[in-house]
């Protein structure tokens, strides 16, 4: 997911809400998604390990990053891409239910 589209996509959810549900919104998101900037770092960092595949969930990606000390480096090279994106689309998940929570339990 690039980043135009996941925001866009936040800030109509976000719209939709009123006033102090949308405050309620915002602050849970703040709190429970993960930064792409930071888990670009965490590649750059520790990505021959895989911390940035473990941090995101993706367990398997991260054991074969780590046995495999990141391809190399050229799993780390390669991740430089994609970490953000997936990082944006394990995000999007995870507003998606914070949404349907929030609409399903009004003030």
């Amino acid at each position: 997911m690039n980043r135009y589209k996941y925001e866009r996509e936040i800030i109509e959810m976000a719209a939709s809400l009123n006033e102090a549900d949308r405050f309620k919104f915002m602050n849970i998101i703040q709190n429970e998604t993960l930064n792409p900037v930071a888990l670009y770092g965490w590649n750059v960092w520790l990505g021959f390990l895989g911390i940035d595949r473990f941090i995101v969930g993706d367990i398997l990606a991260g054991v074969l990053k780590l046995i495999t000390l990141g391809g190399g480096g050229l799993w780390v090279l390669i991740d430089c891409f994609l970490i953000g994106k997936r990082t944006r689309t394990v995000n999007m998940e995870k507003i998606h239910d914070i949404y349907d929570f929030i609409v399903a339990h009004p003030k």
